[in-house]
């Protein structure tokens, strides 16, 4: 088995490059994995943009990756076997208090790759890798009849299926989600899974066309007022909940204006930079009973939802790729992810 991998690095702001390296040794806990895809996000082309100054280079990114486990150390479980096909979950150590918890994602005891360096002086997952290895207790077992490409949502939806249950959706619900993005379609595809009735809002053509063709109940806002179509369809009375899917600072405003009168709930989900603003008077918090909720990242138990959600196919993802392209082509692959109302680009590894 070849002992080099390769992997695309972010260099600068709009340099996306293709390096060579040694794939490290594995250990008697890790699985090494031939990884087939992975999918530019939000976060990737957000840095290659050069609007995420926090975020250093250079940085071997990507965490929406799927592959095939290609060896094993003596100390992996049985359920995990040359051959499989998976995806992979955050890191954690699985032994302090939050592991303990079940707040997997809220892990310290692991090393941050956004903050510290590997051995080769790079940052980041190095999901754009041909090889990794990866621990495995990160490992989700997929669907080998589900495309790679298809697998690597397993990380964006489980921090949906986390956002989801922060809200405490029920099939009671009338839950609007502002912003037909991936990440707006991917909360409306896995509420509607769970039995909520969910309408999502959208201005631009090309999404609405795509969420629609998704059994998905659209208002465009270019033809309607949002706030006064969702009191519209529920009798006056405002959503249950609004999801808001967008990181800007009028998705704020209009989420605080379309939520029910009472025991009305948001939930943040969208990160914006620059920072988006929400002006509502604490007040108004006060008297309606009204929940704001932030959600991040995603447990390992939200992982294993997720990978059930798309393994048994009640969320299909299969119209938000955009496009694919092979690894020498990550440049390329960058410019079409970051182009606005574009859903995901999956990069081919192999």
């Amino acid at each position: 088995m070849t002992k080099m991998r390769k992997f695309a690095v972010l260099t600068k702001a709009k340099v996306a490059e293709v390096h060579e390296g040694r794939i490290p040794e594995l250990g008697d806990n890790q699985v090494l994995i031939k990884q087939e895809t992975c999918n530019i996000c939000t976060t990737d082309f957000g840095q290659w943009l050069g609007l995420r100054e926090h975020q250093p280079f250079p940085m071997a990114g990507g965490h929406e990756g799927a592959g095939i486990i290609a060896a094993k150390g003596k100390n992996v479980r049985n359920e995990i076997n040359i051959g499989d096909h998976v995806a992979v979950a955050y890191d954690y150590c699985g032994e302090c208090a939050v592991c303990q918890t079940g707040r997997t994602s809220e892990c310290k005891e692991v090393s941050n790759p956004f903050k510290e360096q590997n051995d080769e002086g790079y940052y980041g997952h190095l999901g754009f890798a041909t090889y990794n290895v990866k621990d495995a207790n990160t490992i989700i077992k997929m669907n080998p009849e589900l495309p790679f490409s298809e697998a690597g949502f397993l990380e964006p939806l489980a921090t949906v299926i986390s956002g989801l249950k922060r809200l405490r959706v029920t099939a009671m619900d009338r839950v609007v989600v502002i912003g037909a993005g991936t990440m707006g379609v991917l909360n409306a595809l896995a509420a509607k899974a769970f039995g909520v009735e969910v309408i999502i809002t959208e201005m631009m053509d090309k999404k609405i066309e795509a969420a629609r063709s998704m059994g998905l109940n659209v208002i465009d806002i270019k033809k309607h007022n949002p706030v006064e179509k969702v009191k519209e369809l529920t009798s006056g009375k405002g959503a249950d909940a609004v999801i808001i899917a967008v990181g800007n600072t009028k998705a704020n405003e209009q989420a605080l204006e379309m939520v029910k009168e009472y025991n009305g709930r948001l939930l943040l989900f969208a990160a914006g930079y620059p920072s988006p603003e929400l002006n509502v008077d604490s007040n108004l918090i006060h008297y309606r009973k009204m929940e704001l909720i932030g959600t991040y990242g995603a447990d390992i138990s939200d992982f294993n939802i997720s990978a059930n959600l798309l393994n048994d196919g009640k969320v299909n993802v299969s119209k938000l790729i955009e496009a694919k392209v092979p690894l020498e082509e990550i440049q390329k692959g960058y410019t079409i992810a970051s182009t606005e109302g574009s859903y995901r680009v999956s990069v081919l590894l192999q």
